[in-house]
């Protein structure tokens, strides 16, 4: 297949690169490079274009055929979502709306969205299904459910067909360890847990150990990006036979609370951490899991990376490269 890639130098873009990549279709990344890095793409094309450039846009995919567009490409940071919501509605939703409008004009009709596990908010059941009722708590999550509110409507009324994947905790790195996770600011738990003990820096904040968990700590769900990558190829094969708009949950099923997570760091790294407990951020349930189940009947999706300490394992090596270059 011929695939463009929006977003495709991010950190589960760039891993979607090199998979389908290593499947031989042939990738087109297309980013803006505000969060992305350009030395996590090569060997393929790039377009370097801002989704709000319509004129831009619209040159560089005046009639080029693609058989289907995987779009990561937008901005993710929960907590800056609050601060800027306009930047977040704009980047998100008119960033994804001029997208699908070129695929419209260029006859494309088959996408994969990238999109979240906060499109549900707080979570009313241990694991969280596709039929679990969507009450955004955020501008972030609230962007990504009006995406995929117009992609049903766009797959309504046109011969379009889109997928849409809630992520819930994408983590660790490709084999190789020539890519991995590097965000600015970096807001995930793993790589601040390893780059804490790389750099050996001070003690580390949990927020809240007063949850009604196991251990008083937030359980999350954690899925390597390999794995997510792994479904995304899968999603078209799938809408040859499926038209339309569909949705599936992509994560673990298994839920890690932060503790598990850093005992897992220290026995992958064979260090100690330093952490203190302080109050807890506003709005952070106590869990959040997938229930992935269809994702597996209907993708027939398999999980390679099941182990924790796998997970982390991966991401250490990528983080260690990172320091020593």
């Amino acid at each position: 297949m011929k695939l463009l890639i929006s977003g495709g130098a991010g950190y589960i873009g760039s891993h979607m690169v090199k998979y389908a990549e290593s499947f031989n279709h042939e990738v087109v990344v297309l980013d803006n490079f505000s969060t992305g890095h350009k030395l996590s793409v090569s060997n393929c094309e790039i377009l370097e274009v801002d989704l709000l450039d319509k004129n831009k846009l619209t040159k560089l995919l005046k009639k080029r055929h693609f058989d289907g567009v995987i779009h990561f490409a937008g901005k993710s940071l929960v907590g800056e979502s609050f601060l800027r919501p306009d930047f977040y509605y704009e980047n998100n939703f008119i960033g994804t709306a001029n997208l699908v409008a070129e695929m419209l004009k260029n006859g494309i009709n088959n996408l994969v969205f990238s999109s979240s596990a906060a499109i549900f908010g707080m979570p009313l059941s241990k694991r969280i299904a596709e039929n679990h009722i969507k009450r955004p708590i955020n501008p972030y999550g609230k962007s990504k459910l009006m995406i995929e509110e117009m992609l049903t409507d766009i797959c309504n009324s046109y011969d379009f067909n889109a997928t849409c994947f809630r992520y819930f905790n994408a983590a660790g790195a490709h084999s190789s360890a020539s890519i991995g996770e590097a965000h600015d600011p970096e807001t995930h738990l793993i790589p601040i847990i390893l780059k804490s003990i790389i750099h050996k820096k001070d003690s580390l904040k949990i927020f809240g150990n007063d949850y009604e968990t196991k251990d008083g700590t937030c359980i999350r769900d954690y899925v390597h990006v390999t794995d997510l990558a792994r479904a995304h190829l899968s999603a078209f094969d799938y809408m040859q036979k499926s038209r339309g708009f569909s949705s599936f949950n992509l994560g673990n099923g298994n839920g890690f609370s932060v503790l598990d997570i850093i005992e897992s760091c220290m026995r992958v790294t064979n260090s100690s951490i330093d952490y203190k407990f302080v109050d807890r951020r506003e709005g952070d349930p106590p869990r959040l899991v997938a229930d992935s189940s269809k994702a597996k009947d209907l993708l027939s999706w398999n999980i390679e990376f099941s182990s924790l300490d796998e997970i982390i394992l991966s991401a250490y090596e990528w983080h260690k490269k990172e320091q020593i270059s």
